[in-house]
Parts: structure tokens; sequence; C-alpha cells
């Protein structure tokens, strides 16, 4: 399945809305953050996979917060889809071509992306 994907405006590079994503992930301590570049990869639901992961319910969900603001804030942007904010053991916040997943450890051992799009081109980021 093809689906045409609504790009990131041509003001804002993808780039930029990734350095923006990780930089807010950051601001909340997130852990181990990977991108996974599936621009590459036959039939891949998205462009850019962003993974990170947060040490409770709480951080999960505070990451997501300041990441919604930022990015609005920052580029304008407001997410197409957010789904997960509820249990806060696994958000997903979808920007189109960026995806955001941000996981409760154990959910993100569970679920193991990583390994599912192993294919991908990995981007890993120093946690603070």
């Amino acid at each position: 399945m093809n689906l045409k994907r609504q790009s990131v405006s041509s003001q804002l590079s993808a780039g930029n809305l990734v350095e923006v994503i990780v930089d807010a992930i950051k601001d909340i301590k997130g852990k181990n953050i990977v991108k996974l570049q599936l621009t590459d990869l036959e039939d891949s639901p998205t462009d850019i996979f962003i993974i990170c992961e947060g040490d409770s319910n709480i951080q999960v969900k505070s990451i997501a917060d300041n990441l919604y603001k930022r990015v609005k804030e920052e580029t304008g942007l407001i997410p197409n889809h957010t789904e997960g904010t509820q249990q806060a053991r696994w958000i997903l916040v979808d920007y189109f071509s960026i995806v955001v997943h941000i996981f409760y450890p154990e959910t993100r051992l569970f679920y193991d992306l990583e390994d599912l799009w192993s294919d991908a081109e990995f981007t890993h980021y120093e946690s603070i």
C-alpha cells in the first residue's frame, strides 16, 4: 500500500523538525533516543520513526506534552494524530512524515520496533 504522505512544509525541513523533537525529548530527560530513517524501505508507514523512553508513566506523558508544546511553538505544526496518553505506556505522536514513539521501558522491549524495522538506517542520540 503506497499512500501519499503529507510532507513537512517547505519552510521547515524534516531535519529541523527532528532537531526540535529530539531536543524536546531531552528537555524531559527522555532516554535511549533513536531515529529510524525509513525512506528507503518499501511499504514503510512513514519516513522517520523517533523512539525514546521514560522511566515512569508520568515522565512518558510529560515528554509527549513537551513535544507537542515545543513543536507547536517553534514550527507551528500540530500532530495529525496522538494516541496512548491515557495509560502513558506507549504514546504515539504522528507528524505525517515523522512519527514519534514514547515508551515505558518494558513496553518498548515487548514491541521492539527497532528489531521490526532493523533494515532502517539508525541514528542514536546521547541521553542527558
